[in-house]
């Protein structure tokens, strides 16, 4: 008779009847949130390879005839989806580095108990969480600081957050002091071990705050709405803006020739596939950062 498993053990333990059950609703649950979450994207996505008469008639038609990529094409010879597209890559990209430098920084050195004046700082830094200024003192300072119509104006308001600062302290008051004792005995100076102990261990936070601060702010378009006058400075999210929302496709797109009717038509095609351009970089980022997202959302939950 073949030896029973330790883990085989504890799964006939602990599948009663009432387990079972609990499981498979569990799965049921799952199943039906991944359904509510797929469908759309799926529904967007064979849309966009649709042609809009197609769409709007029949729906959702798996015929080869009726497929196109019109709507692509038209897309990448655009040159303000192209620019918003650039744009947008620069904005959540520089965002994202100075989100990462900042509460990196700022979340070490609170998690230090030698740190004078930590609470100090931790109660400032608390209350800015609730209480801040508004909108129109900070269009002031923006424009006192002449970064109106600059891409300065979309990366550094709101690139330091307090709450990315509590999960970095966090993370590394979780750390072992001892490995810090280690490098202190060997002459390391604190700079060394930020630099050389502390910052490797840290990878699963670093991609955590850096998926939370590039999904936030590829997907944000207000601030560029009260700080950007420049078209050519728009990022991808205000352009669709004017698409999806107001209706408005940019000339180049459609020739002057183009009734009405074929400008709806097409303009229908742009939008699902400007929803697909705009959602891919984020659908191709997860998986990478999957491993490391798992392991920064359960910080401070152990000890």
């Amino acid at each position: 008779m073949s030896k029973i498993t330790q883990s085989q053990k504890n799964r006939a333990i602990n599948n009663s009847k009432s387990d079972r059950l609990i499981l498979l609703i569990n799965k049921i649950l799952l199943s039906l949130i991944v359904l509510i979450v797929t469908v759309p994207l799926l529904y967007v996505l064979l849309g966009s390879f649709l042609q809009p008469n197609i769409l709007i008639s029949q729906g959702i038609s798996l015929n080869p005839d009726h497929w196109t990529i019109d709507g692509y094409v038209r897309i990448f010879q655009d040159g303000s989806i192209m620019r918003g597209f650039f744009n947008s890559v620069l904005y959540a990209g520089g965002f994202t580095i100075v989100s990462i430098i900042f509460s990196i920084l700022a979340g070490y050195a609170l998690s230090i108990d030698e740190l004078v004046g930590k609470k100090t700082f931790m109660i400032f830094f608390l209350f800015t969480m609730f209480f801040n200024g508004g909108l129109i003192p900070t269009y002031l300072l923006i424009r006192e600081l002449g970064l109106i119509n600059t891409p300065w104006a979309i990366i550094l308001p709101g690139a330091v957050t307090v709450w990315n600062i509590i999960l970095a302290r966090t993370y590394f008051k979780a750390l072992p002091n001892e490995l810090k004792e280690a490098a202190r005995i060997d002459g390391a100076s604190d700079f060394m071990i930020f630099i050389k102990i502390v910052l490797p261990l840290a990878k699963p936070i670093i991609f955590v705050l850096a998926l939370f601060a590039f999904i936030g702010q590829w997907n944000a378009y207000f601030n560029a709405m009260i700080y950007l006058e420049d078209r050519s400075l728009y990022p991808l999210q205000l352009v669709l803006r004017e698409i999806l929302i107001q209706n408005e496709v940019q000339p180049g797109m459609i020739a002057d020739q183009l009734a009405r009717a074929e400008m709806q038509r097409i303009s229908e095609m742009i939008k699902y596939s400007s929803i697909v351009v705009a959602s891919l970089p984020l659908l191709i980022m997860y998986p990478f950062f999957q491993k490391y997202f798992e392991k920064g959302v359960m910080v401070g939950s152990l000890k």
